[in-house]
């Protein structure tokens, strides 16, 4: 090879298939209610949370992202061993390190696939999403494994009413392949704030400040999150994302099929419609069932709207996310 061979033209990218998994318990809105002082009206009132999925004390990250997994696989017809690259997106994997994705690799069999993990709290998936597409589109990989999962619980304050009730568990997957003008990712916008980012932390683990007695004590490995600033700069933040991407693709909020939002907050979802004037019928919601599951909640609610016959060949999908870092994006596709 020398500087005057031919370029690969940069190729179309699309979302072959997706798998979800959700852990079998169930917490309620009754059960919070006997362990901090909040109430199911309170709670539906101000989230729209009714009960969400909590993990087993002895399953990690892993457990719930190998059934998402096999999931998406098995619909995309790809053995993993065909797999170029494994991306997993999450906060909360098995260990700081090795890498989820390492691990989960070993969990599906053999495989030629590099891995890594990628940290963008409830943006996790679309960063890791157009991680992938970069790959593809420039021939460095054919066929890759996203998967957002997260075991928010584990690192949740059970006795901070504020939010306790946000948080669930869950796993989300997608393959993503070489795409054509009929099925591909019409455009993918990411953006962050660092000057935000103590509005959603977990304050200790990391090399700022290691866990000490005094830490555990002071409950700083746990999330904090100032809740009134987070929602109002989502708001704001998901509107401008979307309207980037729709604009960068020349499609109005009137020709979307269906708006799969982060499920952080219903007040945040209604209002980021109503901004984009896409009426409630045309948004797909979980959080009801989920709660917060952070960079799994596009991907498990993609798939349940395609289970559901929400999403069919040729409609347009957008999907949008905001999380901690501060950290957003949108993705327009056409399926």
């Amino acid at each position: 090879m020398n500087n005057e061979e031919k370029k690969l033209p940069v190729r179309d990218v699309r979302l072959v298939s997706t798998g979800s998994f959700v852990p079998s318990r169930v917490l309620t809105n009754q059960d919070l209610e006997k362990m901090v002082d909040t109430s199911d009206e309170w709670i539906l009132t101000r989230t729209g949370i009714k009960e969400r999925r909590i993990a087993e004390p002895n399953q990690a990250a892993s457990d719930l992202a190998e059934p998402a997994a096999r999931r998406a696989l098995q619909r995309a017809g790809i053995d993993p061993k065909d797999l170029d690259a494994i991306i997993v997106a999450s906060v909360t994997g098995d260990h700081w390190f090795p890498s989820t994705a390492c691990l989960l690799q070993a969990r599906l069999g053999p495989s030629k696939a590099f891995c890594f993990d990628v940290m963008a709290g409830c943006s996790g998936f679309l960063y890791a999403c157009q991680t992938a597409r970069g790959l593809i589109a420039s021939h460095v990989a054919e066929t890759i494994l996203v998967v957002g999962v997260e075991m928010l619980t584990k690192i949740t304050d059970w006795q901070d009413r504020q939010t306790c009730i946000l948080f669930g568990d869950a796993a989300g997957a997608a393959v993503l392949r070489p795409g054509d003008e009929k099925h591909r990712i019409l455009g993918l916008y990411l953006g962050a704030d660092g000057t935000n980012a103590g509005l959603i932390e977990q304050p200790a683990g990391g090399s700022r400040l290691p866990i000490t007695p005094e830490v555990l004590e002071q409950r700083q490995q746990y999330i904090h999150m100032k809740g009134n600033e987070v929602f109002r700069l989502g708001v704001r933040g998901m509107e401008v994302v979307c309207r980037t991407v729709l604009q960068s693709t020349g499609i109005s909020g009137e020709e979307i099929t269906l708006l799969i939002p982060h499920q952080a907050n219903m007040r945040i979802i209604e209002a980021t419609a109503k901004r984009l004037n896409i009426p409630p019928e045309r948004v797909y919601c979980n959080i009801h069932k989920y709660g917060n599951t952070s960079s799994a909640s596009v991907p498990l609610a993609f798939d349940e709207a395609l289970a559901e016959g929400r999403v069919r060949e040729g409609d347009l999908v957008l999907m949008v996310v905001f999380g901690a870092g501060l950290t957003w994006g949108a993705s327009l596709i056409r399926w």
